[in-house]
């Protein structure tokens, strides 16, 4: 029986991979979040064509107790959504939290980060949004689904903030490289994985002189790392965390995670600015 919930969650999770919007509407299931707002209105920024999806959209939604809230979501990373009061007579605002949730072929990631964050945003006919300041806190709640596993409470809890330290760590020092930034989460993965894992790659594409003839290896999670590579390549703190697989884990299950905070800096510029949205709902 277990085998076949196994295989089961195996297809569904290769069906739903990449498909956040389906990811999201099953987290949101599991714990009836989905139905604790209603959306009241939704604001979007201008698009050319009707192919084409707005940069932010904005919806104001309202809970149980006719409470009002607001939703940012931006296009290129739709594993987040940013949840803020309601904006005062003058406009004023404040960011609270930060939901994300993506799918990989193992399962997914679910969690709630605290953020401080102060904005204006002038609601009427059009919306104007300005986001002075946004500063993420800690990790409050949130569950991971591995196969047929589910870790929910503080098990859950423990495993996402030990992992978003690896993380920060990781795209710390991706980040010291000034490489590339704006990738698509496509490009991003094609560039970053010789350079992290060229044992998993073909030889064409691994760095030059990844590997030299007095190189050392360490086997772990059935694959040989190159403890030479690591050290020559990768700050200390990362060298256990590679050579362990422990790295190549955090890669297959929370890569949208990784990319989510390689770009971060660019999201807050984005929020930055002065966007106008016009009213579609």
């Amino acid at each position: 029986m277990k085998l076949i919930k196994i295989i089961i969650l195996v297809i569904l999770t290769s069906l739903i991979f990449n498909c956040v919007s389906l990811m999201e509407k099953t987290g949101r299931a599991l714990d009836g979040s989905a139905s604790k707002f209603k959306t009241v209105s939704v604001y979007s920024t201008s698009v050319k064509n009707k192919k084409q999806k707005p940069e932010i959209e904005i919806s104001v939604v309202e809970n149980k107790l006719k409470e009002k809230s607001i939703l940012i979501t931006i296009e290129k990373f739709p594993m987040i959504k940013l949840f803020g009061t309601f904006p005062d007579e003058n406009g004023s605002f404040t960011l609270t939290s930060l939901e994300f949730l993506a799918g990989n072929t193992f399962g997914w990631n679910e969690y709630t980060l605290e953020l401080i964050g102060v904005g204006n945003l002038k609601i009427k006919d059009t919306a104007t949004l300005k986001i002075e300041e946004i500063e993420t806190v800690q990790i409050t709640k949130g569950r991971i689904q591995r196969y047929d596993t589910r870790l929910t409470g503080k098990e859950a809890l423990s495993a996402l903030r030990n992992r978003y330290e690896r993380i920060l760590v990781l795209t710390e020092w991706m980040k010291s490289l000034n490489m590339e930034k704006g990738l698509t989460d496509d490009k991003f993965e094609e560039y970053w994985e010789p350079i992290l894992f060229p044992e998993r790659v073909s030889n064409k594409k691994r760095p030059n002189n990844w590997k030299q003839s007095d190189d050392k290896f360490k086997t772990a999670e059935s694959i040989r790392w190159n403890s030479s590579y690591t050290e020559r390549k990768f700050p200390q703190e990362l060298w256990p965390i590679r050579d362990s697989g422990t790295l190549l884990r955090d890669w297959e299950e929370a890569l949208y995670w990784i990319y989510l905070e390689y770009e971060w800096e660019n999201i807050v510029e984005l929020l930055s600015k002065e966007h106008i949205l016009t009213k579609n709902k």
